[in-house]
């Protein structure tokens, strides 16, 4: 399969208008249909250029790995540990969105699971292992999944760069 174009747009990459790019969309849920082109979310578009199925651009120059986790890098903080999130998550086969709208950073859906066929299952917070958490901000992440219906996933990544997910859940006695 031949690489499928797009160009860096700060915070989202925009495909092609492609049968390639609407194909992915189709099959993996990767992105937003865009009138004929396919928006990506930095996080999408750093995981398909690892997989060798997207050649990113500024102008003309077409990105490495290592010049667009540079760019990420600028244009979100803590990119490195929520790309790391984002990629265990979809190596696993789960369907990844953003939740910025949910005050999260990701949104996952089950197995088997498309957007807009049900709701996502869980929002999730990544997090390094070396990082801290008041109870006020542990209550308020927890009070956001379960206004929104969604179970709160944890996600702690090491200096190794594992991750290790904790899922807190309301419990009436």
């Amino acid at each position: 399969m031949q690489k499928i174009e797009a160009k860096f747009l700060g915070e989202r990459i925009l495909t092609e208008a492609s049968d390639e790019a609407r194909e992915l969309y189709n099959r993996g849920r990767f992105g937003t249909i865009n009138g004929s082109n396919v928006a990506l979310s930095l996080f999408e578009a750093c995981y398909l250029l690892e997989k060798g199925k997207l050649a990113v651009r500024v102008g003309k120059k077409e990105l490495d790995e290592e010049s667009f986790l540079k760019k990420a890098r600028k244009q979100l903080r803590n990119f490195i540990i929520k790309y790391t999130v984002f990629k265990d998550l979809r190596d696993r086969g789960y369907i990844v969105k953003t939740a910025l709208k949910f005050g999260a950073e990701f949104r996952v859906y089950d197995k088997g699971v498309l957007p807009g066929q049900d709701h996502a299952k869980w929002i999730v917070y990544p997090v390094h292992e070396s990082e801290s958490m008041t109870w006020h901000d542990f209550s308020a992440k927890n009070r956001v999944a379960h206004s929104t219906k969604k179970r709160l996933l944890l996600a702690v990544v090491d200096d190794e760069g594992d991750t290790t997910y904790w899922e807190v859940a309301w419990k009436r006695p």
